[in-house]
């Protein structure tokens, strides 16, 4: 995990810090160094562009300059103010002209036109480090960052700029206190997950889905059958309204509910199961907003609201939640989380995902191309999956596997973080077009079987 932290915390820490100046811009140097060695394959012979500011971005340039040249590269140099076209013999940019010093007033302009590799220093100049919105930057193949990476990299159109992120360690820490979230990669999900015991029973590890309605139980058969592909022992599934019970998964147990007040079947029993899933293609009927509300405020274990679970929470208010019993993990896309707060998330998206886990007491798993888990003022992001996700069902599948890692005794936003990257390494051993959300759930049981292994 790196941390992602503010210009400010990251400053700070850097000010804080026991080790001269000199040496962290020599540390950092060599890092922008060796990675435009392994972009070009090496240095000798290689034409390289340095362009660089006055400040400790253009330090860290100018040091990465010295090794390259060292290695045999020919480094020519360029203040910001010089920096207009990028001559065809340059194999490499490398842009150290402000980072993340850089203010709108200052003058830079850099060419939209650039066939050469791109690395950006510490942020693309021309990039707000803190909200990614951008003044005027050059497009990076990569941005060699150092300490944590800045929202501006993750976030906005800074992202676009950015290119393949390198956090490199140059010797400051930033204190838990000053970071705004962790980056969680998928290497450090084996760590983080519990598999079954082998003394467990199947009711170890229960879980009760209410999901579908009337002639609608696609999202109740996904639901469950990610649940059980991801380590659920049992599962209940529950269709408000159903006349015909769905036949598969055969794994799970189907159960018909009324079309109207079903809330009122939540009872002690429930008790038998370790987790609960709640909303995926319910619909969004008064009456059934209405019961569905209730089972999210009154389900006696920690339970998932997605899809139409949220629709029903935003009726009653989403600080109604904190009335609950146990801890619940709200799974909203914008549009969801615009009905819980009244606004979409902006380009501070932590920020908006721990508002929202504030007001409600609850964890937060807020959907996007980079996903977003807040649990009170702790947040992680990750990026999780590709456009493949972007499915009909593929939510349905993800809440399923929340509920299944709740089951086995995760606690819930380690559920959320965890199910987050299974989702979207499942989605990556699929096909790139027309994947299927029915597919999903076998890669799911894959994946976690690899992490069990090499965890």
């Amino acid at each position: 995990m790196f941390p992602i932290a503010r210009v400010d915390a990251v400053r700070k820490a850097d000010a804080n810090a026991n080790t001269p100046l000199s040496t962290l811009i020599e540390r950092a140097g060599h890092a922008v160094a060796a990675n435009a060695m392994e972009m070009l394959g090496g240095a000798y012979g290689k034409q390289i562009l340095l362009v660089a500011g006055r400040g400790n971005n253009g330090a860290d340039g100018r040091v990465a300059a010295e090794v390259l040249r060292a290695r045999g590269a020919r480094v020519d140099e360029l203040e910001p103010t010089e920096f207009r076209a990028v001559d065809e013999k340059y194999e490499l940019v490398i842009d150290a002209a402000f980072g993340t010093g850089y203010v709108e007033r200052d003058s830079w302009d850099p060419p939209t036109q650039c066939d050469a590799l791109v690395l950006a220093v510490d942020i693309p100049s021309g990039v707000n480090a803190d909200t990614g919105e951008v003044h005027r930057a050059l497009h990076a193949d990569i941005t060699v960052t150092f300490a944590a990476l800045k929202p501006g990299l993750l976030f906005g159109a800074g992202a676009e700029f950015a290119g393949d992120l390198v956090v490199a360690d140059i010797g400051i820490e930033i204190p838990q206190s000053d970071q705004l979230a962790q980056w969680v990669e998928l290497e450090d999900i084996a760590a983080l997950l519990r598999f079954r015991a082998g003394s467990a029973h199947k009711w170890n590890h229960g879980v009760k889905i209410i999901a579908g309605s009337r002639g609608m139980t696609g999202a109740a058969r996904l639901s469950a059958d990610a649940a059980l592909h991801a380590g659920a022992g049992i599962v209940h599934a529950f269709v408000p309204g159903a006349v015909q019970l769905p036949t598969s998964p055969t794994e799970a147990v189907w159960h018909s509910l009324p079309d109207e007040e079903w809330g009122t079947v939540i009872d002690e029993t429930d008790l038998r199961f370790q987790a609960a899933v709640v909303g995926p293609g319910l619909g969004r009927a008064d009456a059934t907003a209405k019961s569905a509300a209730k089972f999210a405020v009154d389900s006696p274990v920690p339970t998932v609201i997605d899809g139409d679970g949220l629709y029903a929470v935003a009726t009653i208010g989403a600080d109604s939640l904190k009335a609950s019993r146990s801890k619940r993990v709200l799974t909203p896309h914008d549009g969801e989380f615009a009905m819980l707060m009244g606004n979409k998330p902006d380009s501070n998206r932590i920020l908006a995902a721990v508002e929202l886990a504030k007001r409600s007491g609850q964890v937060v798993l807020l959907k996007g191309p980079l996903t977003v888990v807040a649990d009170n003022d702790r947040a992680w992001v990750m990026e999780c999956g590709d456009q493949r996700l972007a499915t009909a069902g593929s939510g349905d599948v993800l809440a399923g596997i929340i509920g299944a890692l709740l089951a086995l005794g995760q606690d819930p936003a380690t559920a959320a973080v965890c199910a987050a990257h299974i989702h979207g390494a499942a989605a990556m051993r699929l096909p790139s077009v027309g994947m299927t959300a029915g597919e999903l759930p076998s890669a799911v049981a894959s994946v976690l079987s690899e992490l069990q292994i090499h965890g």
